[in-house]
């Protein structure tokens, strides 16, 4: 499982003299949902003055158009960071637990320490042991308003959706490359022909309940 991924750039000359404005993160998640899979977060400051066309909410976009935003993202944002939290630490923490471990793995990643976190949802992850004190606003629908929140929710999108396609190879009889590990009819269908495999979430209701009945059943067990 990665762990982070990150880049930060020098200021252009037109932004240095902005070096000195607090430095604001946008943060967002992806992969919560599924029943597969790992909960990634990014950490994204953009470059004020500067904004990247096209930037919006990633569930409001194509596969397409994010793939081409993620890269312009990576390429022009000042600072971003990438974290991960996997499918093991989902079911040790539960789902926002995890979600807030991912997070932290992010803005740990990023080289460039924020002043300020702009964080999609009604909750904010701890904000210690980040080497200095942050703020940060927790904002229902940030992002679909907050572009940096959306930069965020474009980079998590695209890191996680990128693994399970690997993984997919890996475990091609679960079709991971069509649904990234949700909850759609066909995995579940796929989940009760072949059972759990090593990447789904034992905690998750239907995985849990198929995990049960195995356990149950002499001699049948899961996928390995």
């Amino acid at each position: 499982m990665r762990r982070g991924d990150a880049r930060c750039s020098a200021a252009p000359r037109g932004d240095t003299r902005r070096m000195g404005a607090p430095r604001i993160a946008g943060v967002d998640e992806a992969g919560r949902g599924p029943l597969a899979g790992p909960v990634v977060a990014a950490a994204v400051i953009l470059r004020p003055r500067r904004p990247i066309e096209g930037v919006a909410d990633s569930k409001q976009l194509t596969a397409a158009q994010r793939d081409v935003l993620s890269t312009v993202i990576r390429r022009e944002a000042w600072c971003f960071g990438i974290g991960w939290a996997d499918h093991a630490e989902i079911d040790a923490l539960n789902i926002l637990e995890a979600t807030f471990l991912a997070m932290h793995r992010a803005i740990l990643a990023m080289p460039m320490v924020p002043d300020h976190l702009l964080i999609d949802g009604n909750r904010l992850p701890r904000l210690s042991g980040f080497g200095k004190m942050l703020t940060a606003r927790a904002i229902i629908g940030g992002d679909a308003s907050h572009a940096a929140i959306s930069a965020a929710s474009i980079l998590a999108k695209t890191a996680r959706d990128a693994y399970m396609d690997e993984m997919h190879a890996i475990y091609p009889q679960y079709g991971f490359a069509a649904h990234k590990g949700y909850a759609t009819r066909d995995h579940r269908r796929l989940l009760a022909q072949h059972g759990p495999c090593p990447l789904h979430r034992r905690s998750f209701e239907p995985v849990r309940i198929m995990t049960e009945r195995s356990d149950a059943q002499p001699g049948a067990r899961a996928n390995v």
